[in-house]
């Protein structure tokens, strides 16, 4: 009996096993069909490649990537001969050895950067990209995202502008290019996410991700001499070639042009910076219409407010910019702006900082009259209406030393007066002549074999024993078909014939 009764308890445990297993598979098989269904209902809409529709990159990326361009360019650079000059040692070696400045080859070198496409006007395109990327360059080639590419005849320099490191280059095509859309970045935040796209290493099209990890970063060292600076911080990888190209938000709207990065290996470690687009923005329409850009000029050294400052002064907070000097028969001078004040509000908005100040006051035009607040050591604050001169580069810059400024060029070389300091830099011990300063190398005068640190004692039958007598020989023979140079190079004197 016993024996009967555990063979049907198997069979009843194998039926209910089998029974389970079909029931289970069957509520699978539901789950999977629901599963699909629900999934065709989401993705209806989005074809084979919108494999990653959940991802907003993948759509941002496909919207601008046709929009940047490749900008190809060539420049000629001189550098020593000797792969080791760099070396101190070999540099005072050598420069004993010659008696005069290390020799150097002249060649050309390829420069990559990234550019895009901001505006339309019937079949002309119109390009932002950085001053440093086309900085003494002599043609600029484009390519875009379909190896479509613009020769260096088609390609035309609108304008460009050192101190904001914005420049402007315009394309003629019967095409329909992608524009960008510009956004505002005053209304962007920290954290937001963005892209940059461009061109790094020269490898077209390339785009990364990240977000705004700061604003209104300053006092970046740059070796474009940008004075205006306002950025957007990213990390965002930026590299060399990067520059010129779009930094955009999640909406596909271009906030910034990628301009430097901060790095002790020349290459992206997190660190990089935008212009803002609304400072590009202004700077580009400008160079479209004017090819240069005005600026207001006040005519005061400033310096940052510290909190020491402040509190001697009744702020709150260090703000403002400190006037160290009013230059005389300047805006600010005959505004009657002292020394010892500080500048607190433009117009009524508050001065954050000496960038700050440069800011507002760049972003009028000479001739725009505004209203400063000024505050001095007693906390008294007044006010002081001032009309706008216009800002000329070499207020920032400084101006040539006077020896620089006496400097011309004729057949591809250009000359200097002999002063001190080239006789000590080329080794020249003679007391008169002109001192070649640079050859360009597609010249005549550099095919003939007339090299920098050349002496220019004759021209013809003309001797040169300054600038004036070089003048005048340059327009006496400069409608010969060949001139004759004579030329002291080491202290051995020759005679070198320029063909025109």
């Amino acid at each position: 009996m016993k024996s009967k009764v555990i063979p049907m308890v198997l069979v009843s445990l194998i039926i209910g096993f089998v029974l389970g297993t079909a029931f289970i598979v069957k509520i699978d098989r539901e789950n999977t069909l629901k599963a699909q269904e629900k999934e065709e209902e989401v993705t209806e809409g989005y074809d084979s490649e919108d494999i990653f529709y959940n991802n907003p990159f993948v759509k941002l990326a496909k919207e601008i990537i046709p929009g940047v361009v490749n900008i190809r360019a060539t420049k000629k650079i001189k550098h020593p001969s000797f792969g080791f000059s760099d070396d101190p040692f070999f540099k005072d070696f050598f420069k004993e050895f010659f008696r005069f400045k290390m020799p150097e080859k002249k060649f050309r070198t390829e420069v990559l950067g990234s550019g895009f496409v901001f505006k339309k006007n019937k079949n002309e395109y119109y390009i932002i990209t950085n001053y440093h990327v086309i900085k003494g360059v002599d043609k600029v080639k484009l390519i875009l995202w379909d190896k479509k590419e613009f020769s260096p005849d088609e390609v035309e320099i609108v304008g460009k502008d050192r101190l904001t490191d914005i420049a402007v280059l315009k394309v003629k095509t019967d095409e329909n290019l992608k524009v960008l859309k510009l956004g505002d970045s005053d209304k962007l935040q920290i954290g937001e996410w963005v892209m940059a796209v461009g061109n790094p290493f020269g490898l077209k099209g390339t785009v990364t991700i990240g977000v705004v990890s700061a604003k209104h970063r300053t006092g970046i060292n740059l070796p474009s001499g940008q004075i205006y600076q306002d950025f957007i911080q990213t990390d965002a990888a930026i590299n060399p070639g990067n520059s010129g190209g779009p930094l955009v938000n999640i909406k596909g709207e271009v906030i910034g042009v990628n301009t430097a990065i901060t790095s002790p290996i020349a290459a992206n470690i997190g660190i990089g910076f935008a212009i803002p687009i609304n400072i590009a923005k202004n700077v580009a329409e400008q160079l479209i219409e004017k090819g240069v850009v005005k600026r207001g000029y006040l005519g005061v050294r400033i310096q940052e407010v510290t909190s020491t400052i402040a509190e001697k002064y009744g702020l709150e907070r260090p703000i403002g910019a400190l006037v160290i000097e009013v230059e005389k028969n300047t805006p600010a001078y005959k505004a009657g702006i002292k020394e010892g004040e500080i500048i607190i509000k433009v117009d009524g908005e508050e001065v954050k900082d000496v960038e700050d100040l440069r800011l507002k006051i760049g972003s009028r035009l000479p001739g725009e009259k505004v209203v400063i607040t000024l505050l001095d050591k007693k906390g008294k604050k007044r006010e002081v209406k001032v009309k706008l001169a216009e800002l000329k580069e070499e207020e920032l810059f400084g101006k040539k030393e006077e020896e620089g400024e006496k400097e011309y060029t004729w057949l591809g070389m250009k000359v200097e007066e002999l002063t001190d300091n080239l006789k000590e830099e080329y080794g020249i011990e003679e007391e008169y002549g002109v001192v070649v300063v640079d050859v360009d190398i597609d010249s005549k005068a550099y095919e003939a074999g007339i090299r920098e640190g050349d002496l220019i004692v004759k021209v013809e039958d003309k001797e040169i024993k300054d600038m004036k007598d070089f003048l005048s020989a340059k327009k006496k023979y400069e409608k010969l078909n060949v001139v004759l140079f004579t030329i002291i190079r080491g202290g051995v004197k020759r005679v070198i014939g320029v063909k025109k």
